[in-house]
């Protein structure tokens, strides 16, 4: 083979290689983000918006903000302020002078950067259009923020952890409110009629689903229509210390931490007393 021909087929190697490069980096580029911008419809925005219940005191942050539509919208219709969190620069730029245009640029803002290394802390609501496995990476994240952080989302889900709400206009959107952790025995001290009570408390927890039992002195009580939504927590047990006139007790409070407390309602209707509640987590030092 002469050096001349050797040679040619080394310039059209070369070419084909050159050829390929563009290629190999828009591949690259893609597999950088992890989630390719679809813009989500004006129509299914306002649902995920009306679902959080956004107010003008809320900071929202939206995951994967892309054109700033659902940012630019909080703030434009319900008065809110947060920031936006996305990878493309060229979005965060768009978003930018969108949020000038429509005269918010005060209140939103927008930052590249990758969320996995986002502080979330400030938000009381956030707003995500994620895919499946990205959503699974930020469950755990999202669990530790503060009870009563309003989650949204439409199309895909937090793995097993069960929507509070769920609705369907067009898409399916999903709100979960994030849940006090609850889980483990409580010390409960009641003024009820008679005496001041005390009662043990064994409290199971998955996500925002509870139960449990309760302990007066030797005696368990069962725990009926337990409810927990962000730090606000109901349920019933029954008061059957005098079996001719027991009655159900209906447990009301807040958690704030390692400690409860509201007021529990003893009966119903004109025998129905009130008294103040607290409790305190037993593990706690």
């Amino acid at each position: 083979m002469s050096k001349y021909l050797i040679i040619n087929r080394i310039i059209v190697a070369l070419g084909v290689c050159l050829a390929l490069l563009p290629a190999a980096g828009a591949q690259q580029q893609q597999q950088y983000f992890d989630v390719p911008f679809v813009p989500t419809p004006y129509v299914v925005i306002e649902e995920m918006l009306r679902l959080a219940k956004v107010t003008p005191q809320d900071y929202v942050m939206d995951l994967g903000s892309g054109d700033g539509r659902v940012l630019i919208t909080a703030a434009k219709r319900y008065g809110a302020s947060g920031m936006g969190v996305d990878l493309d620069g060229d979005l965060v730029a768009e978003s930018q002078a969108s949020a000038a245009d429509a005269g918010v640029s005060g209140r939103v803002s927008f930052q590249q950067q990758d969320l996995f290394k986002t502080d979330f802390s400030r938000a009381t609501v956030i707003t995500m259009y994620l895919l499946p496995g990205v959503m699974m990476r930020l469950q755990p994240r999202l669990l530790d923020l503060k009870p009563g952080t309003r989650l949204v989302s439409h199309d895909f889900r937090l793995g097993d952890w069960k929507p509070d709400v769920t609705t369907q206009i067009r898409k399916n959107t999903f709100l979960w409110i994030v849940p006090a952790k609850l889980a483990g025995p409580w010390k409960i001290n009641a003024d009820l009629p008679g005496e001041k009570q005390a009662i043990e408390l064994e409290m199971r927890q998955q996500y925002q689903e509870v139960d449990g039992y309760g302990k007066f002195g030797s005696r368990h009580a069962q725990i009926w229509e337990a409810r927990l939504t962000g730090d606000q927590l109901s349920f019933v047990m029954v008061d059957d210390r005098d079996r001719e006139n027991e009655a159900a007790l209906y447990f009301e409070g807040r958690v704030n931490g390692d400690v409860i407390e509201g007021r529990v309602r003893r009966g119903t209707g004109n025998a129905q007393t009130v008294h103040p509640w607290r409790a305190v987590r037993a593990t706690a030092k």
